[in-house]
């Protein structure tokens, strides 16, 4: 017997989160609860704001008539359906499956959002690989590029994840260059997006030999993952790719071409970060995912993320708007 539910959610953000221009006061979501006999599965339908195509009443809309479809077939065909909506209704039936992995992941690199010396201090405790995430083209690339510097210059076996969103000139790429000492640069894993283009980006590479990741462009129409000079890393966002097969094909030509296949954040709630965090140990086991953005959020939902002191939401206290 199958049934399903869709539940409403917002929950309060940290004040200081900020979304390329937009300051995001609630996480906005839906959560998906599908039931076949005993078994029970999850997933998270919740599309970024300024990222995502969709907006959270557009994903909701359309869960519910997907879900309407699973309940009276037992299938439901993802083919052209919002990317949050695919992901989210993907992971619950690859959960309800017995699909997806019980053990996760749970290994962070830190996000530095506030004090940068926090993230020392973090980073000094840090177990193993010493791995950090700074979001840069946000202030001047002048002081990106001193931050990045003394970072690595301070831990010496750091390697530094930036993203750059796509924000910089190339004038303000070479500028943050500049401010990173040449025998400083290996330090840097990768740079995500630095230039506006692709081409810019991977012309900034060949210049500077800081590596580069691609976060934006794996959404491109057309993209194809390929080695490239320069070119290290793939950034998964699934909330903004799509249904989990699509993720495990990126994930698959990834390893293919050489290159390392990184398993992100979309600032979902703790219920689909955790699920993030068992598909990161399934498919990217060797590699820290990015997935430390627990501490934007005031509250936890559901299922609680490990080590987190955050108080926690109940579905059982959330609104069902859909269920049949």
């Amino acid at each position: 017997m199958r049934s399903a539910k869709l539940y409403q959610y917002q929950l309060p953000m940290d004040s200081g989160v900020i979304l390329r221009d937009q300051r995001l006061v609630n996480r906005d979501g839906w959560i998906v609860e599908l039931h076949n006999g005993a078994r029970v599965a999850y997933g998270e339908v919740a599309p970024l704001p300024e990222f995502s195509q969709e907006n959270a009443a557009e994903a909701g809309e359309q869960a519910q008539q997907l879900l309407a479809q699973w309940v009276e077939h037992g299938h439901v065909d993802l083919t052209g359906a919002m990317p949050s909506v695919a992901f989210g209704l993907s992971m619950a039936m690859l959960e309800l499956e017995g699909g997806l992995p019980e053990a996760g992941n749970y290994q962070v690199a830190p996000l530095c959002s506030g004090d940068p010396d926090d993230l020392v201090v973090a980073l000094n405790e840090m177990p193993g690989e010493k791995v950090a995430k700074i979001k840069v083209g946000m202030y001047e690339a002048v002081r990106d590029g001193m931050v990045a510097d003394m970072f690595i210059e301070s831990i010496p076996d750091l390697r530094l994840r930036l993203d750059a969103n796509r924000r910089w000139t190339p004038l303000k790429a070479q500028q943050f260059a500049k401010y990173v000492k040449p025998q400083h640069r290996s330090g840097i894993a990768f740079l995500e997006e630095p230039c506006q283009t692709p081409a810019d980006s991977l012309a900034f590479a060949a210049e500077t030999g800081i590596n580069i990741a691609w976060d934006e462009t794996v959404r491109d129409e057309g993209f194809e993952v390929k080695a490239e000079p320069g070119v290290v890393a793939i950034v998964i966002k699934p909330t903004l790719i799509g249904t989990v097969e699509r993720c495990v094909e990126l994930v698959e030509q990834a390893h293919a071409a050489g290159l390392t296949a990184v398993i992100s954040s979309s600032m979902e709630s703790s219920l689909g970060l955790n699920q993030l965090a068992r598909f990161a140990a399934w498919q990217t086991p060797n590699v820290i995912p990015g997935l430390d953005t627990m501490q934007l959020f005031k509250m936890q939902l559901g299922t609680p993320w490990p080590g987190c002191d955050l108080p926690v939401t109940s579905l059982d206290a959330l609104t069902v708007v859909w269920q049949q």
